[in-house]
């Protein structure tokens, strides 16, 4: 366990401890979103899956360069979603009765009340007035409840990454718009397909479309409602169902859904900083206990290495000793030998 990850839980203890007072503020309060928030509304009919958002998003989110360019469109012959290296994905789909392809691109929809954030008991995952759900990896303890929750699939986790892994999905290029720029995906669509603005503005725009071109588009707005709303909206000339779009979600916000597994939440959060205290005691205390072992180890070989020694060269002096004497003695007799032959 490093330093800067300890600290980070206990950082997220710390905020943690108060979601028993806050688990509502987080998750069980009905939200129905901040007023004046953006959005982004797809037009699927527009989109002609040349993957230029795909690119825009890669470069300004600076993630990792893609094994196949984004100008290969074979890529859509399968479907993908979206991962830790690529956090919107554009998908072709053949429907029934269409000459020609649909393409639907898939992000984060940055629901007006995120089941994300609804199950993050350590609160990492932000719904920021400007309609951005936001993450903060210095909190995140890596439990991916996030994943789970999601109804449309899109949290991705960092397996690869050994040490401090992260939560990884579309921001809505929140650093962006929060200094007034477009999502990088927006500005770089070449057909506007994609729309920026204030979700109640993009709603009449996509009323107004629908309104005046009933063989364009079906009646429907999705996002408008689905799981409480959501700050990403898309109208569609077939049925959402036929473009891979759950149509089984519901009204119901997901904090909603949640509220009963996130009532242990309170008692969880308060044990927290207690059980990672714990962790930590018992964690130092193994290494403690190995650091002391691997010592104790190197004394007893080293103090045997001594003794060997020790019993080694005292044997080594003995036949030294022994061998000088023999010597000694055999010249002393050959001396003896010779006086006496002299004598005769």
């Amino acid at each position: 366990m490093s330093r800067r990850k300890f600290l980070g839980w206990i950082g997220a203890a710390g905020i943690g401890s108060t979601v028993g007072k806050s688990a509502l503020a987080s998750g069980n309060k009905h939200f129905e979103g901040y007023p004046g928030s953006f959005g982004v509304l797809h037009d699927i009919s527009r989109c002609v899956g040349c993957r230029s958002c795909e690119a825009a998003c890669n470069k300004v989110n600076d993630l990792p360069v893609p094994d196949k360019a984004f100008t290969d469109i074979s890529v859509l012959d399968e479907k993908r979603r979206t991962t830790s290296k690529a956090y919107t994905v554009v998908n072709r789909y053949d429907v029934a009765g269409k000459k020609e392809p649909v393409f639907r691109k898939n992000q984060c929809n940055h629901c007006l009340e995120p089941a994300c954030a609804s199950v993050c008991f350590v609160r990492a995952f932000k719904k920021t007035p400007t309609g951005a759900v936001t993450y903060d990896p210095n909190v995140c303890v890596g439990c991916r409840y996030c994943m789970i929750a999601c109804p449309f699939e899109i949290p991705a986790y960092e397996y690869n990454k050994a040490l401090e892994p992260r939560v990884m999905k579309c921001t809505m290029c929140y650093p962006r718009i929060s200094k007034g720029q477009l999502p990088g995906c927006v500005e770089a669509c070449p057909v506007e397909a994609l729309t920026f603005g204030k979700r109640e503005d993009l709603l009449m725009i996509a009323r107004e479309r629908i309104r005046k071109y009933p063989d364009r588009y079906i009646n429907h707005i999705y996002g408008e409602t689905e799981m409480g709303g959501t700050n990403w909206l898309y109208i569609s000339g077939v049925a959402f169902s036929d473009i891979g779009m759950r149509e089984d979600l519901g009204v119901t916000p997901a904090p909603e859904l949640t509220s009963g597994a996130l009532a242990a939440v309170p008692v969880v959060a308060g044990l927290w900083p207690v059980l990672l205290m714990g962790i930590y005691a018992i964690s130092k205390r193994k290494e403690s206990i190995s650091q002391q072992e691997i010592e104790d180890a190197v004394r007893a070989v080293s103090d045997k290495a001594d003794s060997e020694l020790a019993q080694a060269l005292a044997k080594a002096r003995k036949e030294q000793e022994a061998a000088v004497r023999k010597e000694v003695r055999k010249a002393l007799e050959e001396a003896a030998r010779s006086r006496d032959k002299e004598d005769i």
